[in-house]
């Protein structure tokens, strides 16, 4: 009988640790994220092959504008793009996702974005990529009986200029 307590109680705290170990592994992935401030690796690029076929944000990819398919940011981000071999750079949206992660590429450009990088010919380079941050500010909403009521007069803030010193106005005749 004891022996069979005891390897109760053994398998519940084994499990008990096994449970908060993984808890704490959960939480140690939310906290850190995917989130990624800039990325150095290679960049590849897809054209014609691709022209016309949905991508991720819903619209259909044109080869000739300056997008990119990117897994880290939100889409509609702003990219700036930096060819780490002839020091060229590119603004782009993200558009899609990708690329495949398998072939340990950071970002995918539309064909018009490689060529301002000039590795069309290549196929690959080395690339600086970093969001472009946005700052759009808020306006808060004045509230209703604001604008109906005027504010109380002493609540209103009033300005009146100083008077200068009367020695200062005989000094200046």
């Amino acid at each position: 009988m004891q022996t069979k307590l005891r390897m109760a109680v053994t398998i519940l705290a084994a499990s008990l640790l096994s449970v908060s170990m993984i808890s704490a592994a959960s939480l140690s992935k939310r906290f850190t994220g995917n989130t990624k401030s800039h990325s150095v690796g290679i960049a590849s690029w897809y054209g014609i092959q691709h022209q016309g076929r949905p991508m991720a944000n819903g619209k259909k990819f044109d080869r000739r504008k300056l997008t990119a398919a990117y897994w880290y940011v939100p889409l509609g981000t702003v990219l700036h793009v930096v060819n780490l071999e002839n020091g060229r750079s590119v603004t782009v949206t993200v558009t899609d996702r990708g690329p495949n992660l398998r072939l340990h590429r950071v970002l995918d450009l539309s064909e018009a974005a490689a060529r301002k990088l000039g590795y069309v010919e290549k196929g690959l380079t080395p690339v600086f990529v970093s969001p472009i941050l946005k700052y759009e500010p808020q306006h808060a909403a004045l509230h209703p009986r604001l604008l109906v009521e005027p504010p109380d007069r002493d609540l209103v803030a009033t300005y009146t200029a100083p008077q200068p010193l009367p020695a200062l106005l005989r000094s200046a005749r």
